[in-house]
């Protein structure tokens, strides 16, 4: 089934098995438990339950099962109450079971609970700056080795602080040395990214969102991290580095339209010698029709202006809507022949647990 059949479906209980069987396939399979739970606390008389089951809008495509396990392990993480942990532990593995604590939760907690709904949940995931890291390991081989970037969707900036990471791609180190964030994913596919030109440098990075969020701030951190699946601790280790990182030095955020934030990006004078990149990660399906329009006919044009002195690129890492898998692809302009063509360099891990690197010559 396509991407875009998937978050089409309108039958409730038909989207609930996929989003859990999604989060079983990714090594989550508490969660996927407490995913199902959410049919019986759709039958009850809660006001959770009564606007679930009165959802105007696709399930799916406004992520509300995941809306409403962030709520719960919010709960949990908070330390409001413990119940929850022996089923993450997986101490508890009876649906039935399951069903009964989750809808007692929602019972007692349903004044907290309600408001989770009213948002969609906000991922942050480290992981994946495995993709986009590799991505400019490629660039600097056929680009200027210095970038200006800046991303879309950037939320907490998790990804925007990439230039503060240590990777390992498939062999290839990357990174300060004593960074608390490790991002090694499991290497599959032939080859690696090539090892960082000398020159190699994130010169600046700046991110936008419609509603930006401050890791800095203690309530908005362990909000972020309630929506990390509590069964892959790796992820949870990823996203408390990313807060340590960001109390130190917050990424640079603005609140800002995804496609004014291009334009005056794209505005700016670009200097000699630097790669201007825009990367986004797991967002481009959720903005409007027109601004995606918008931010391409920019990219186009500005594209023609490109040159091997002031290069431009375009990374992406989203969601093929034919096969459902998570792709890396750059468009680089240089002022070459074939500039801006998309090359595919890889396959990703919704989470970035693994890369399948395709070598992308």
């Amino acid at each position: 089934m396509s991407d875009a059949k998937i978050m089409a479906i309108e039958e409730f209980a038909e989207a609930l098995e996929w989003q859990a069987a999604h989060a079983e396939k990714n090594n989550a399979p508490c969660t996927a438990r407490v995913i199902r739970a959410l049919a019986k606390v759709r039958e009850g008389n809660t006001a959770t339950g009564r606007r679930i089951a009165g959802w105007e809008g696709l399930t799916l495509k406004d992520a509300m099962p995941l809306r409403m396990a962030g709520g719960l392990h919010h709960l949990l993480l908070s330390g409001e109450d413990e119940r929850l942990a022996r089923v993450y532990s997986g101490q508890i593995t009876d649906q039935g079971q399951i069903d009964a604590l989750v809808c007692e939760l929602v019972e007692t907690y349903d004044t907290q609970l309600l408001p989770w709904l009213d948002g969609p949940p906000q991922t942050n995931e480290a992981g994946r700056a495995a993709s986009i890291m590799s991505s400019l390991l490629w660039i600097a081989q056929r680009a200027a080795p210095q970038f200006d970037l800046f991303e879309l969707g950037a939320s907490a900036g998790v990804l925007t602080m990439l230039e503060r990471y240590r990777f390992n791609l498939g062999g290839t180190e990357v990174g300060p040395p004593g960074s608390p964030m490790r991002v090694c994913p499991e290497w599959r596919g032939e080859g690696a990214p090539p090892p960082p030109p000398g020159d190699f440098r994130i010169v600046s990075v700046k991110g936008c969102d419609l509603a930006p969020i401050d890791l800095s701030d203690p309530a908005s951190a362990l909000k972020l991290r309630s929506y990390v699946w509590p069964d892959a601790p790796g992820r949870m280790a990823r996203i408390d580095a990313a807060i340590e990182l960001a109390k130190a030095n917050p990424p640079d955020l603005v609140k800002q339209d995804a496609g004014d934030f291009v334009a005056q990006m794209l505005a700016r004078p670009q200097a000699a010698g630097t790669t201007r990149a825009m990367f986004h990660s797991i967002m481009w399906q959720y903005m409007p029709a027109e601004t995606q329009a918008a931010i391409s006919a920019r990219f186009e044009e500005t594209g023609k202006e490109a040159s091997k002195d002031r290069p431009l690129a375009w990374v992406s890492l989203e969601t093929d809507p034919k096969t459902f898998r998570h792709e890396l692809t750059v468009r680089l302009w240089t002022g070459a022949e074939h500039s801006g063509e998309p090359v595919l360099l890889s396959h990703a891990h919704p989470h970035g647990a693994w890369v399948e690197w395709l070598d992308g010559h």
